[in-house]
């Protein structure tokens, strides 16, 4: 008796969106704090936090760049997992233009920020 499993890639877009949606729980908030309300208002932290040479520093460092690999790319696959399933919770069907969107968009920005952070170089 042999049974014909249908392969799917439907595993590969949970994972990044699982990946995704940890990684924003755990560090969007403290994202939001520091860009939103610490470094504009001074609390806890100097007020050169975010200056480009703090900033270019971080980028240019492989651990930094790794994390900001990390957000931007994960973020971007989380939403675009959870855009095109919310569609269905809304009452829409959405067909294969919807799935390239959708998909096709955190692709483009991992593509990107993979390009971005390689043309940078490391230090």
């Amino acid at each position: 008796m042999s049974i014909n499993l249908k392969r799917s890639n439907a595993p590969v877009f949970w994972l990044l969106f699982g990946a995704g949606g940890m990684l924003s729980a755990l560090v969007g908030p403290v994202l939001v704090f520091i860009t939103g309300i610490g470094v504009p208002l001074g609390l806890l932290l100097p007020e050169n936090t975010l200056s480009y040479t703090h900033v270019h520093a971080l980028a240019h460092s492989w651990i930094g760049a790794l994390f900001l690999f990390a957000v931007v790319a994960l973020f971007f696959w989380h939403a675009g997992h959870r855009i095109y399933h919310s569609l269905h919770d809304l009452g829409l069907h959405p067909g294969a233009g919807a799935k390239l969107v959708c998909y096709g968009v955190p692709l483009l920005a991992t593509l990107i920020a993979v390009y971005a952070l390689a043309s940078m170089g490391y230090s």
